[in-house]
């Protein structure tokens, strides 16, 4: 099976710092660029409604990640990788006030891995 997000050490040091602080119960959301960018953005769990059309991406550091349906058949053909940069993270993200933020990265899936994919989303209905 593909992963179709990860994280870098760094992401996952500071998911680490954020569970350390607000609890485990954490979870991801790929905004799809209205008012905080386009950024990973991690919440609390009643922060934010996850939907029918949100697509379970996996989890990283032990977190769920989510992405919009539309976001999704926008960047189903690459892996994403969830990083730190130095700056403010996005405003409704957790990690706002730490001096980090969470940066998507991405790479385009082989053939291989993309064959594997549409066939699971196949599997899923989607």
């Amino acid at each position: 099976m593909v992963e179709r997000v990860i994280a870098t050490p760094a992401a996952l040091e500071l998911i680490a710092q954020l569970k350390a602080e607000y609890g485990p119960e954490l979870m991801f959301h790929q905004s799809g660029g209205c008012c905080d960018n386009s950024a990973a953005n991690c919440y609390l769990p009643t922060d934010l409604t996850i939907g029918p059309h949100d697509v379970h991406l996996g989890d990283i550091g032990g977190v769920p990640f989510y992405i919009s349906a539309s976001q999704y058949e926008y960047w189903k053909h690459t892996q994403l990788i969830i990083d730190v940069v130095d700056g403010h993270g996005g405003t409704f993200s957790l990690e706002g006030n730490t001096g980090k933020a969470f940066h998507t990265r991405s790479r385009l899936f082989d053939d291989a891995e993309m064959a594997d994919i549409l066939s699971e989303d196949r599997l899923r209905g989607r």
